[in-house]
């Protein structure tokens, strides 16, 4: 994949997060830190970090159940040690994170 098609990619994936983010009733802050970095706080001041991270063509998520990487594979991103979806992975994350029930799509 060319670094262009990454990042086309990875920033419809990062505006996939913030739209599901924004639609969730969820009590949450996110922000766009920096080009690429996406900072999701919670009421009890923890962080999940969701970011893309280039040199590797992944994006990269830190929460407090651990780091996660996740590759393009041609259909959806997918964690590379479980295989994972990210929009269904890091909804759970962000929903046990809350303690309420947060859906991303």
């Amino acid at each position: 994949m060319t670094d262009s098609e990454f990042n086309t990619l990875a920033e419809a994936a990062l505006q996939q997060i913030e739209a599901g983010l924004e639609a969730s009733a969820a009590d949450l802050d996110f922000e766009m830190a920096s080009a690429g970095v996406l900072e999701i706080e919670f009421a009890n001041g923890s962080r999940i970090i969701v970011n893309r991270h280039s040199a590797a063509q992944q994006i990269w998520v830190a929460a407090q159940s651990g780091g996660f990487h996740y590759r393009w594979d041609g259909d959806a991103w997918r964690d590379t040690r479980d295989h994972s979806e990210l929009m269904a992975a890091l909804s759970a994350r962000v929903s046990a994170q809350s303690g309420q029930l947060v859906t991303l799509r």
